[in-house]
């Protein structure tokens, strides 16, 4: 009888074990708990307008998709300050309290979540990630494969071209200023270069590899004779903007945005994709995974092509330029 009682109570207590230590690995990945609320990580890379306002738009999509602040909604946000490391740390934390879902703002920031999660039950979703394949956080557009998915800004780089032929007719040499680590950049940087000779431009393009470089860069390219230069979404770069305006200006040469509030902040022009919409729509379909009603892997990366003119009168006037006849519908933007 005593051997048959140890026997018994071993095996309970090896249940209970086992069972204490599933339900302590477990987590609510990707579903509201049994009260309807989640908490969601978001890693926003740096700070600067456009990723702003993605995080913003961000909420209004989660709000639209039933999920408020304050209410059945908590929002863990960090803020990498441009610093990889700082992504990826947040990330791991995020990870280790077992949030329900975590987004990443900006690529960095996207693959600091990806990385992170990858094998576990955590989704991702991004958004402000041109180019999620090139980046590795999606096998497709069309099928992500991991629990990751989101929205793509694909930049309007021929309609972008166009505008600057139609500023400059006279122009021959469009600087670019990159970072080397940003795949979005690079992948902007291949597509930009294919275009640019159909309009009659050669593309010189300077890469950096950090902040402090960005001020050398934008003097080398001025060195070399650009009568332009052309931004991409690159975070380092655009984190740095009033360093590259600088030499632009010093130059007496434009600077084109890749969005509406770098050219609020001393861009020439740019054709503008809408950031707040674009971070909606990402809110939009985090909520989705959060109710269950959609998988990450199952979803498509969904891309916001469309973009629409804007330009800085104040600089066009400094410059001696005029807006042209083509332009003429272009929405005026100041700070």
């Amino acid at each position: 009888m005593n051997k048959l009682f140890k026997k018994v109570m071993v095996g309970v207590v090896s249940v209970a074990m086992v069972a204490g230590f599933t339900a302590g690995c477990s987590s609510n990945g990707g579903s509201a708990s049994d009260d309807g609320k989640v908490t969601v990580g978001v890693i926003q890379y740096a700070t600067h307008p456009s990723l702003d306002n993605c995080y913003e738009g961000f909420k209004q999509g989660l709000a639209a998709g039933g999920f408020k602040e304050g209410e059945n909604l908590t929002i863990e946000f960090q803020n990498a300050q441009g610093d990889v490391a700082n992504a990826d740390m947040a990330a791991k934390n995020m990870v280790s309290k077992k949030d329900n879902l975590i987004a990443g703002i900006a690529t960095p920031a996207a693959m600091s979540a990806y990385a992170a999660t990858k094998g576990g039950d955590i989704p991702v979703v991004f958004t402000a990630v041109s180019d999620p394949v090139s980046a590795k956080i999606v096998q497709s557009m069309e099928k992500p494969g991991d629990n990751c998915t989101g929205t793509a800004d694909v930049l309007p780089l021929e309609a972008q071209i166009k505008m600057i032929r139609s500023f400059l007719p006279d122009a021959k040499k469009i600087g670019i200023l990159y970072t080397t680590s940003e795949p979005n950049s690079v992948s902007h940087l291949e597509k930009f270069k294919q275009i640019a000779p159909n309009y009659g431009f050669e593309v010189e393009a300077v890469g950096v590899t950090n902040a402090s470089e960005v001020a050398a860069g934008a003097q080398t390219l001025v060195s070399k004779g650009v009568n332009c230069i052309n931004n991409f979404t690159d975070n380092n770069v655009v984190d740095n903007l009033s360093t590259v305006l600088k030499a632009a200006n010093d130059a007496k040469i434009p600077v084109f945005g890749s969005e509406e509030e770098q050219v609020k902040n001393g861009c020439l022009a740019s054709q503008s994709i809408d950031y707040v919409a674009l971070g909606k729509q990402t809110g939009e379909m985090a909520a989705k995974i959060l109710k269950g009603e959609e998988k990450a892997s199952d979803m498509a990366v969904q891309e916001v092509t469309e973009s629409s003119p804007v330009y800085n009168k104040e600089v066009m006037e400094t410059l001696g330029l005029t807006l042209p006849q083509d332009l003429s519908t272009a929405t005026v933007v100041s700070k």
